[in-house]
């Protein structure tokens, strides 16, 4: 049994901390893991201000942060995605927040994926337990690998209807809970997906100018860089940067609850560059 899967039993459940990860087990850190699998770090009293309980029953993961952060997340989305087409949403952790948007982000579609075949097994139990039409079975993918994004072709070409399109990637805590390489691999994939026009969407804490946000965002970030060296919290303006790299364009970032950001990207028809200064609105 994989070390991050010894942990102790309370009842019916087990506690773990709530955020998601995207790069390594417990004991042993590698290159890709589960959106999933740092829910089962345990963190100390210098957690993040999301970070929290979850709970399993069977497979179905509950990760009660999704509940006070959904709602703020959802009303971003419904802000800034395309009105219809397909989401993809990299690094889907428990699921939650697929069962939770898609219907309420009718009638796009929303296509969950993770590396980990544990989280997919959380995903699918959510949806068989709220199915909605426009919910799509879950799908194992890695951005780490090269070329990812063609690995996509088959599941998409199976989509319920011929015209349906992609036009949105959701990553929703990943990047500061993982390798720089995944950033990379993300921003590679959402150049080679995203239509003209199409948004990349994404959800966590982030350093601006270099600073913590928040102190807790620093205990947070030492807390991260203390489990794994390649995981922390990232430079807003490095994400802007790799980002114009793949086209995609910085439109808005958002304030959030618990000191995070919502931070929100433009796939653009041609290369661009944001020179040595990023846009000055950005917060």
């Amino acid at each position: 049994m994989p070390s991050w899967t010894r942990h102790h039993q309370f009842s019916q459940f087990s506690c773990f901390s709530l955020h998601h990860v995207y790069g390594g087990h417990y004991s042993t850190p590698k290159p890709q893991a589960s959106a999933l699998c740092f829910a089962k770090i345990k963190m100390n009293s210098y957690a993040h201000p999301e970070t929290s309980c979850m709970t399993q029953i069977s497979a179905r993961q509950f990760a009660p942060a999704t509940q006070r952060n959904r709602d703020p997340i959802l009303a971003v989305l419904q802000q800034v995605l395309p009105p219809k087409g397909l989401v993809l949403e990299i690094a889907g952790g428990t699921g939650e927040h697929a069962v939770y948007f898609t219907p309420r982000l009718a009638p796009r579609y929303w296509l969950p994926t993770d590396v980990s075949t544990e989280a997919l097994d959380s995903i699918r139990s959510w949806i068989h337990h709220s199915p909605t039409e426009t919910l799509l079975s879950p799908i194992l993918l890695d951005v780490n690998q090269p070329e990812w994004h063609q690995l996509l072709q088959a599941p998409l070409s199976k989509l319920p209807s011929t015209d349906l399109s992609l036009t949105a990637i959701v990553n929703i805590n990943m990047i500061h809970i993982s390798p720089w390489s995944t950033t990379l691999g993300l921003m590679a994939g959402a150049e080679a997906l995203l239509p003209v026009g199409g948004v990349l969407y994404l959800y966590g804490p982030y350093k601006q100018n270099g600073c913590h946000t928040a102190h807790s965002n620093e205990l947070f970030d030492q807390s991260l860089r203390s489990r794994n060296p390649e995981w922390g919290v990232r430079d807003l303006e490095s994400v802007v940067r790799v980002a114009a790299e793949h086209r995609l364009l910085w439109k808005k970032t958002i304030e959030m609850p618990a000191n995070n950001l919502s931070v929100v990207f433009e796939r653009q028809e041609s290369a661009f560059s944001i020179g040595g200064d990023l846009p000055a609105n950005i917060p």
